[in-house]
């Protein structure tokens, strides 16, 4: 049965996703707010496509520790679903995303649009640079700026050091950072085809203050996400 729901889900996100290219692709060409929308109703299509072909329910716990302003989220990373649960958990969000994603048609330039941040993390100090700037614009402009700061997916139970790039985002924004668990590699696991039912969960963390000093922070953030994802990895497998 599993198998018949994934082949069933695979076919159907493929078909969702080239009937918003194509029904959606003027939106290139107009205002950004227009590819943000797209955005958001793609991912909502998505998400109804889990529910109803893997049986897979969805709970966000931890809404009220988001702030009303700018901030900075910083997202475990197990699965392709943690890409686009953004797009509607948050209003007009700034994704950090590898640049190799924003070279991707379509796809890449509904990104841009949208005004996501592209980072080559082998561009060393330039490639920072320019991914500061673009988020000091998004902060300015509101915007809650999302991060996995483990860089790629990381199987559930494995833990991984995070990328200096958050605490460079921490250090120049002086925004509070809002940790974020979840156990959605154990659903919709990273390389595998198979979905399998059950729910996931993200869980948004009390936001950390600014003014903590670079090693502090990274193991208070990395703290706090370990311990969290592995409490939902134990319920998820419960």
């Amino acid at each position: 049965m599993i198998v018949v729901r994934s082949v069933l889900f695979n076919m159907a996100f493929y078909g969702w996703t080239l009937a918003m290219i194509v029904l959606c692709a003027p939106a290139l060409v107009m205002k950004r707010g227009v590819s943000v929308r797209v955005m958001e109703i793609w991912a909502a299509g998505v998400n109804w496509l889990l529910r109803r072909l893997v049986g897979v329910a969805i709970e966000i716990r931890g809404r009220k520790y988001l702030p009303d302003a700018a901030c900075i989220v910083a997202s475990a990373h197990q699965s392709a679903w943690d890409t686009l649960i953004y797009h509607i958990v948050l209003s007009d969000p700034a994704m950090v995303l590898k640049r190799e994603l924003m070279l991707i048609p379509i796809y890449g330039w509904f990104a841009r649009k949208a005004g996501m941040i592209p980072v080559d993390r082998r561009g060393g100090a330039k490639a920072l640079k320019a991914m500061l700037r673009a988020a000091r614009a998004a902060a300015r402009a509101g915007r809650p700026i999302v991060i996995f700061p483990q860089g790629s997916r990381i199987a559930p139970g494995i833990t991984a050091p995070l990328l200096p790039g958050v605490a460079a985002l921490y250090r120049d924004l002086k925004l509070p950072v809002v940790p974020v668990a979840l156990n959605s590699g154990l659903f919709w696991p990273r390389r595998q085809f198979r979905r399998y039912p059950g729910r996931v969960v993200l869980e948004f963390l009390s936001p950390i203050p600014p003014g903590l000093g670079r090693a502090e922070f990274t193991a208070e953030l990395a703290h706090r996400i370990d311990a969290a994802n592995a409490q939902l990895l134990r319920e998820g497998r419960g």
